[in-house]
């Protein structure tokens, strides 16, 4: 074959390949992204006669008005859109938002589309306003990325994430240091781990939804391993599918081997179930939730660490409200973990930020008013003394005889009591509860109640978090309350008095709501959704909008 020919055909193959990139985008197949515009002094020119307007700009446009004058006019700030050929890579990342757990239709792509195609060089004030659209839409994503797309608060009023904020104006200036507007968006991302594993999942997981999915498990008798039953092959294709199996299918693809029980074990300690490998009801359920779903499910989550405040600490707690966990972590890795039973959906743990401040051994219990009023009260009225073994009641500040008030004559609304149970085994906050405190009045305890940790779901308390392993927790913390020791705790829990100890530094504690996060080695582990809170945020981002 001739040079001549070997040169033909490439330039026949590279206009194919150009060809079939073009109609495979709407956003590659621009003809305005290079084109020359107006000159740069027109351009400005019309720019600043756009925003000097005494009339109401277009409101993508006026939200932004003050820092797009101060960029563009105050400071003759650089032109970033109009024939740098930076437009077409921008539409692409609006059309590929999903791969950053936002919705494309939140976005006017098809509107950049047609500003960017009908730019005409004699016509300034067309550049000047397509100029303008593109950095406020490039603001508006870069908001999203870094402080969300609801106001969390709006969701549900048991989010008490304050909104952050981003500065337009240094948005605008610091994009002159990127020549790809994408590379500059990344930046806005939350950098911790949780939100990266997320994100990465997330492709993962369109790709198997791209696929087909992961299939489903029929119902049935419940799968025990030494089994052998055809739906032993369809558990087998599912976990691998989701990653937890990753051996060769054996010769009877029916034989529940011993391979598959530790593949089905992994599934379940993911998902927040009993990892027995017993393929029962719970497990199927979960296993029958599709892999859209589970895309939903990370889209939701990411969101939420979006509204996270964006130092957590070096050393921090995460309380998983969904997970019903407390994590210790300690330069982003996890150095324990310990069961939790959080709030009834009736009485929901909210979520927040704070920080510990100290530790109270053999603590007292002050009764919530709600408490009081609708479950002691309705008890006392039959007698007077139910209580007085291990609590007692004060009237205006000042001890009280049980015997001596008429139950009769209070009721919610009317009730100058409080009731205090004294430290002891049966002290509902146990031996030990540890305080950051908060407007909501919850802190971590512990709990003479331990049947409810045998449980997976445990969604139990009145709202505070109660913990399975306190006292290690205790010990643990011991370095962090100077001066104290295991045989200093102990010796304290043994005289039965109140004590308080105060921590050197202040422990940051991160009350979440993750149903789906990175766990131990970096899997992603799901959970359901005990407050409906997944449902809510679906509607807010994925409905009618709610900011």
């Amino acid at each position: 074959m001739s040079l001549l020919r070997r040169r033909i055909d490439i330039a026949v193959m590279l206009s194919v390949a150009f060809l079939l990139l073009v109609t495979a985008s709407p956003s590659i197949a621009g003809k305005g992204d290079r084109a020359s515009g107006p000159s740069y002094g027109d351009m400005t020119s019309s720019i600043a006669v756009l925003l000097a307007t005494p009339e109401r700009l277009e409101l993508p446009l006026e939200r932004i008005r003050a820092a797009l004058k101060a960029h563009y006019v105050d400071n003759a700030g650089t032109v970033y859109w109009v024939g740098t050929g930076r437009m077409t890579p921008f539409i692409q990342r609006l059309l590929d938002a999903e791969d950053d757990g936002l919705n494309p239709a939140d976005y006017p792509v098809d509107t950049l589309i047609d500003l960017r195609d009908t730019l005409a060089p004699d016509d300034p004030m067309s550049a000047a306003r397509t100029e303008l659209y593109f950095s406020s839409f490039f603001v508006a994503y870069a908001s999203d990325l870094k402080t969300g797309r609801v106001i969390p608060q709006k969701v549900d009023p048991r989010l008490f994430r304050n909104r952050k904020t981003v500065d337009v104006l240094r948005i605008l200036t610091d994009l002159n240091k990127y020549r790809e507007p994408t590379r500059y968006l990344n930046e806005f991302e939350p950098r911790n781990p949780q939100y990266q594993a997320l994100k990465k999942l997330l492709v993962h997981y369109r790709d198997l939804a791209a696929q087909g999915g992961w299939g489903t498990v029929e119902p049935g008798a419940n799968l025990k391993p030494g089994m052998t039953d055809p739906r032993v092959a369809e558990v087998r294709r599912l976990v691998g599918a989701t990653g937890d199996y990753e051996w060769q299918t054996p010769g009877d693809p029916d034989f529940y081997d011993e391979q598959l029980a530790i593949g089905v074990r992994r599934f379940q300690a993911r998902h927040g179930l009993e990892a027995k490998g017993l393929v029962g009801k719970q497990t199927i359920i979960a296993m029958n939730v599709p892999v859209e779903e589970r895309v939903r499910q990370i889209m939701l989550n990411m969101e939420r660490w979006r509204w996270m405040p964006e130092n957590l600490g070096d050393y921090h707690f995460l309380v998983n409200i969904a997970a019903f966990e407390l994590q210790r972590i300690q330069a982003n890795t996890i150095i324990d973990r310990m069961d939790t039973v959080v709030g009834a959906p009736a009485t929901q743990t909210p979520e927040f930020s704070d920080e510990l401040e100290y530790v109270e051994f053999n603590p007292t219990w002050t009764v919530p008013y709600s408490i009081a009023t609708k479950e002691m009260l309705p008890r006392l009225r039959g007698n007077p003394y139910a209580y007085a073994g291990d609590f007692e009641v004060f009237s205006g500040g000042k001890l009280a005889s049980w015997g001596s008030i008429d139950w009769f004559a209070y009721g919610p609304g009317n009730f100058p009591f409080t009731f205090r149970q004294k430290p002891g085994p049966k002290n509902a906050l146990g031996k030990v509860k540890f305080m950051m405190p908060n407007k909501h009045n919850i802190y971590l305890h512990d709990t003479p109640s331990k049947d409810k940790f045998l449980q997976t779901a445990r969604a139990f308390s009145h709202g505070c978090i109660r913990l399975s392993r306190p006292v290690d927790l205790a010990y643990a913390l011991a370095p962090d309350l100077g001066g104290w020791s295991k045989e200093r705790m102990n010796a304290t829990w043994a005289n039965g008095k109140t004590t308080r100890a105060s921590f050197t530094d202040h422990i940051p504690v991160h009350l979440i709501y993750g149903t789906a996060f990175k766990g131990d080695a970096g899997m992603i582990e799901f959970r359901p959704d005990v407050y409906g809170r997944d449902r809510k945020l679906y509607n807010a981002l994925f409905g009618r909008p709610t900011s």
